[in-house]
C-alpha cells in the first residue's frame, strides 16, 4: 500500500488508535487512583531514533506528545525481542523529570527488524524518600526524593529482572500498589507492540517506516504554517512562583520569545538561578525538551486544533536554557516540584504570545494546582498512601468564552477523583468538594471558578501533602482590562480557634478531628467586566458562581428579584469612565514587587550571578534581595547594585 496523502492520514489515525489502546489498558489496570482516576500518565509510540509520532488523543498527560526518548534508548545497543527497559532517574538523559515518573520502553520488532519503540510513564503516588508522596518544596537534594532506578532492562527476552523489582519494592511505602501499577505499564506496552504488528501487516514494513517519518514531517509543516501567521518580533514576559524555597523569595521564570518567519526561539535567559529547593527543572539543556515546550504546544493547538501533536510539531522551535538555572539545573539538585516551575514556563509562553496575538490568547491559568495526597492508616493499622485528587483553579478567560471551571490551563488534563472512591480507599470524611463562588476573575469573559476541597481526618499520624502549592501571594494576571485572579488558600481547622493559615506549605501533620480546606488559585479574566453581557452575569448569580454584591461592584449589573434592572445597570455602568485597554492586568502584589525588581534590576542580577560559581548563586540571590529590601530604592539602581555586588565579592572572596 503506497503512502499517499490519504493513506498517510489513515496511518496517522491507526497509530493514534494504538496509543489510545495503550492508554486504555494502563488506565483500566492500574492500582493507584492517581493513574486510573487522575490520569497522570503518558503513552507514546516513538521512532527507532526516539521521536514520538503518536500519543493518546484524549487520555493522560499531553505534556509529552513531543518527547524525544533518544537519551534513554541510546543506553542500550543490544535490544532483543521481549525486552522491556525502565528508569525514573531525572539525570539519566533528562527524560524522566522527577523520581515518581517511572518510564518504560519496549522495542518492537517485525520479522527480526526493529520498527519502533512503545513507551510511556506513570506518576507513582510514592517512591519512598524523605516525605510521604516523595515530593515537597522543603527537599534540597535529589537523594531525598525517593528511589532512583538508572536505565536497566526490567525484562530481558521475556524474563523478569527480579533484582530490579526487589529494589523498587523495598524502597517505597506501598510496594503492592507500585507493583500493580508497574504491571499495568507492562501490559500497556505489550498492547502497543501488538497494535504495531497489526498496523505493519496492514501497510507493510517499508511503507510503515516511510509513513512514520512523513507523519513527523506533516506535523512540522502544520506548526510552521501556524507560526508564519504570528507577527515577527521579540516578546518578553516573566512570571513568578511565590517562593523559591520555604519562606523564600519569589522565583522568576523569564522568557524572550523570538518569532522569525515560521520559526520561534524561546530564550529563558533571566530566569532564576538553580534553587536550593525542589522547584528545579532537569532539562539537561535539551533545546526541545518537552517541559519547556509544553506552552508552545498549547499555543499551537489553540491557534489550530487540527495540528497533529508529536515531535515534528517542535522542529520549528528551539529553547535557550542557561546552564545552572531553574530551567536547566545541574545533576544533584532536587527536582520533585518541577511541575510547578513547568506551569510557569507555560504561563510565560502564553504571556509572550499574548503580546503578539492579543485578540487570540487567553488570560493566565492558575499555575498552582495542589495535588492532594494523604498518608494515614486504617483502623486495623494497615498503612494507606493515596492521592485524593488535584485542587486547582479554572481556565483563564478567553476572547470568546469564559474559562472552564475547576480545572484549566497548564494542568487542566488532570481529572478529579470522585470522593466516593477516595472515601472508600482512605479513612477521611469529605465535608465539601466543589466550586468556590467569586473566584473567577471578573472580565467580559470571566476566569473559571476555583475548586475547593474540605475533609476531616480520622486517624492519628496522618500526613497531608499538597504538592505544587502556589499563588497564595502573587496571583495570575488578567488581559484586556479584566481583573487578575484571586489567591489560593490552605487552612487547617478553618473557623476554629486553632485555625492555621498554611499558605504555600505543602506538608502538614494532622490528628483525628483535624479538618483541611484547600481552595485553588483563580485564573485571570479577559476583557472589561463592564462589557460582559448582563444576562450572563444574571445567570452567574443564579448558578451561584458570582455573588450579587460582585455583580454590582465588579460588573456594574444591578439585580432585583433575580432579574436584571436594565435602567439601574445602564446608569451604574455609565458612571464609570471607560478603562484604558492594556494587554495585562497585574495584581497589586506583583506591581509592588516589580516596582523594586524591574526588568533592568533583574538584568543586573542575572549578569552578576552568571559570573559566580553555581553553588553560590542561590545563596547570593537571597543576600542581594535582603540588602535591597533593607536599603530601599532611593539610590541610583546601577550604583546600588554594583556596590552590593562588590561587597559580596569581597566578603566571600569570590
Amino acid at each position: 500500500m503506497a503512502i499517499d496523502q490519504r493513506n498517510l492520514s489513515v496511518l496517522a489515525n491507526f497509530c493514534g488508535a494504538a496509543a489510545d489502546a495503550m492508554a486504555f489498558t494502563l488506565m483500566r489496570t492500574a492500582h493507584s487512583a492517581f493513574i486510573k482516576e487522575t490520569e497522570d500518565f503518558s503513552c507514546q509510540i516513538v521512532t527507532r531514533d526516539g521521536l514520538a509520532f503518536a500519543s493518546p488523543r484524549t487520555f493522560g498527560a499531553p505534556w509529552y506528545s513531543g518527547i524525544d526518548y533518544a537519551p534513554l534508548l541510546r543506553r542500550f545497543d543490544d535490544y532483543e525481542e521481549g525486552d522491556i527497559c525502565i528508569s525514573n532517574d531525572p539525570y539519566s538523559g533528562s527524560v524522566a523529570t522527577h523520581s515518581p515518573d517511572m518510564h518504560i520502553w519496549k522495542p518492537v520488532f517485525f520479522d527480526g527488524e526493529l520498527a519502533c519503540f512503545v513507551v510511556g510513564h506513570i506518576h507513582n503516588t510514592d517512591v519512598g524518600g524523605a516525605v510521604p508522596a516523595s515530593l515537597s518544596r522543603t527537599l534540597t537534594e535529589i537523594e531525598q526524593e525517593g528511589v532512583r532506578i538508572p536505565p536497566v532492562k526490567l525484562i530481558h527476552k521475556g524474563e523478569l529482572n527480579r533484582f530490579a523489582v526487589d529494589v523498587i519494592r523495598t524502597n517505597v511505602r506501598l510496594p503492592e500498589q507500585n507493583w500493580g501499577d508497574l504491571n499495568a505499564q507492562i501490559a500497556s506496552v505489550n498492547i502497543g507492540e501488538r497494535k504495531i504488528h497489526q498496523i505493519i501487516r496492514r501497510f507493510g514494513f517499508d511503507d510503515f517506516m516511510s509513513g512514520v517519518e512523513q507523519i513527523l514531517d506533516l506535523s512540522e509543516q502544520q506548526a510552521r504554517n501556524i507560526l508564519a501567521r504570528v507577527p515577527d518580533g521579540d516578546y518578553f514576559f516573566a512570571d513568578y512562583a511565590d517562593e523559591d524555597s520555604v519562606g523564600g523569595k519569589p522565583c522568576r521564570v523569564a522568557l524572550t520569545l523570538r518569532v522569525r518567519g515560521d520559526t520561534v526561539e524561546l530564550d529563558y535567559t533571566g530566569s532564576d538561578p538553580q534553587l536550593a529547593s525542589s522547584l528545579n527543572m532537569p532539562t539537561g539543556g535539551h533545546e526541545r525538551h518537552p517541559l519547556v515546550m509544553v506552552g508552545l504546544t498549547y499555543v499551537l493547538f489553540t491557534l489550530d486544533n487540527s495540528v497533529i501533536l508529536n515531535a515534528g510539531t517542535l522542529r520549528a522551535a528551539r529553547a535557550v536554557l542557561p546552564e545552572g538555572s531553574v530551567v536547566n539545573c545541574a545533576p544533584g539538585a532536587a527536582v520533585g516540584m518541577r511541575s510547578l516551575t513547568c506551569a510557569l514556563t507555560q504561563i510565560v509562553t502564553v504571556g509572550a504570545f499574548a503580546q503578539a496575538l492579543p485578540d487570540l490568547m487567553p488570560a493566565a491559568s492558575p499555575g498552582g494546582n495542589a495535588i492532594m495526597n494523604v498518608k494515614t492508616m486504617a483502623r486495623n493499622g494497615k498503612p494507606i498512601m493515596a492521592s485524593i485528587g488535584p485542587v486547582g483553579g479554572g481556565g483563564g478567560g478567553t476572547p470568546v468564552c469564559d474559562g472552564s471551571d475547576g480545572a484549566g490551563g497548564a494542568t487542566g488534563f488532570l481529572r478529579n477523583t470522585p470522593i466516593e472512591i477516595s472515601e472508600a480507599e482512605v479513612p477521611i470524611r469529605f465535608l465539601r468538594y466543589g466550586l468556590e463562588p467569586d473566584t473567577g476573575a471578573p472580565g467580559q469573559f470571566r476566569g473559571g471558578l476555583s475548586a475547593v476541597m474540605e475533609f476531616e481526618v480520622s486517624s492519628p499520624g496522618t500526613v497531608v501533602t499538597a504538592r505544587n502549592r502556589n499563588r497564595s501571594i502573587l496571583p495570575g494576571w488578567g488581559v484586556q482590562g479584566a481583573h487578575p485572579g484571586c489567591v489560593s488558600r490552605f487552612v487547617r481547622n478553618p473557623g476554629r480557634e486553632d485555625a492555621l493559615e498554611l499558605r504555600n506549605t505543602d506538608l502538614v501533620a494532622c490528628a483525628p478531628g483535624d479538618v483541611i480546606r484547600v481552595t485553588g488559585p483563580g485564573a485571570g479574566g479577559w476583557g472589561d467586566p463592564f462589557a460582559r453581557n448582563s444576562e450572563a452575569v444574571r445567570r452567574d448569580v443564579a448558578q451561584g458562581a458570582v455573588s450579587e454584591e460582585s455583580a454590582r461592584s465588579h460588573y456594574g449589573v444591578v439585580l432585583r428579584d433575580g432579574a436584571v434592572d436594565n435602567a439601574a445597570t445602564e446608569a451604574l455602568r455609565g458612571e464609570r469612565p471607560a478603562p484604558a485597554r492594556s494587554t495585562f492586568s497585574f495584581a497589586a502584589e506583583r506591581q509592588a514587587f516589580e516596582q523594586v525588581w524591574s526588568p533592568e534590576r533583574y538584568a543586573l542580577l542575572t549578569e552578576f550571578l552568571a559570573d559566580v560559581p553555581l553553588g553560590w548563586r542561590f545563596f547570593l540571590k537571597h543576600r542581594i534581595f535582603d540588602r535591597v529590601e533593607a536599603e530601599g530604592t532611593e539610590a541610583d539602581m546601577a550604583t546600588q547594585m554594583a556596590t552590593i555586588f562588590r561587597d559580596l565579592r569581597e566578603r566571600y572572596a569570590l
